[in-house]
């Protein structure tokens, strides 16, 4: 299996560091090695957020990714401060509901989603986040998918529970785009 090294970056409020938990948490069930770091700045809605999960079959040296080779954005100052960062020949993920702009560079793969608006069609308002994970978890295979419902039940709280159904429909409508 190969190693990837993701960031995942948007506004804080968006479930960025919730979708990073979620990959992490499907690696730590696969016996993966592995690291999840988040970064938030003060604001704890609209601010920028981001985190890093590395999926690796070898030991993991540093949570830190400089150079990934996945990338999922939720807005456009993201896409903007990690596109160039990306390894030649890896893959974006953007949410086209919430930005405008096609990726510049030709030596990555680009996957254009419309999480906002699928979500919000849907009936899965503030779960953008997950459908744009689920496409991501299509087109990588970081994780197997039969694993994604342990995952989900190691990650969401125990008083949010509730939304388990949601998040799996969410984690499918962005499989199947």
């Amino acid at each position: 299996m190969a190693d990837f090294n993701i960031i995942i970056a948007g506004f804080g409020g968006q479930g960025i560091l919730f979708s990073g938990k979620v990959l992490a948490c499907a690696g730590l069930l696969e016996d993966r090695n592995l690291s999840w770091l988040p970064s938030y700045g003060p604001e704890m809605r609209g601010g920028t957020a981001n985190c890093s999960v590395v999926l690796s079959d070898k030991p993991v040296g540093s949570p830190i990714v400089e150079r990934p080779n996945v990338l999922m954005v939720m807005n456009e100052p993201s896409l903007d401060k990690f596109e160039d960062l990306v390894v030649p020949g890896g893959k974006i993920f953007v949410d086209s509901s919430l930005i405008p702009r096609k990726v510049k560079r030709d030596d990555v793969e680009a996957f254009y989603v419309p999480a906002t608006k699928l979500a919000a069609d849907n009936g899965l308002k503030g779960l953008a986040n997950m459908i744009l994970l689920g496409n991501l978890i299509r087109h990588t295979g970081c994780i197997k998918e039969d694993g994604i419902a342990d995952a989900l039940h190691q990650a969401i709280p125990a008083r949010k529970i509730d939304l388990f159904n949601s998040n799996m429909n969410a984690i499918s409508m962005g499989f199947e785009y």
